[in-house]
């Protein structure tokens, strides 16, 4: 699903608001991710069906997918991961940090 760049731009504003510093806005998608994105779902990460099981904000201010396959558990910043054809509820804020972010 395609959102538009107005609606994009609402949700950044919602996530950056009191935000101050560059971390602080960041640390505001993460808090939006986290609380509205579906989880878990399934995706494709170089050929592999894999869960994305979590979301997490690491100590370097970047938001990450921890992805599962089988026994197997890799971390995937979520300005790089794939979405499904159908995308989870929620994944429109993935596209408000992925626009902030100037991607």
């Amino acid at each position: 699903m395609k959102f538009t760049v107005k609606y994009l731009d609402k949700l950044i504003e919602e996530a950056t608001t009191d935000a101050y510093s560059e971390s602080e806005q960041a640390g505001g998608f993460f808090a939006m991710i986290e609380e509205n994105l579906s989880l878990p779902f399934t995706t494709q990460v170089l050929g592999q069906a894999v869960t994305v099981a979590k979301i997490d904000f690491t100590s370097r201010d970047q938001i990450v997918a921890i992805c599962v396959h089988g026994k197997s558990t890799q971390t995937i910043q979520v300005l790089d991961l794939p979405m499904p054809d159908t995308p989870p509820e929620g994944a429109e804020w993935i596209d408000a940090y992925l626009r902030w972010c100037g991607n």
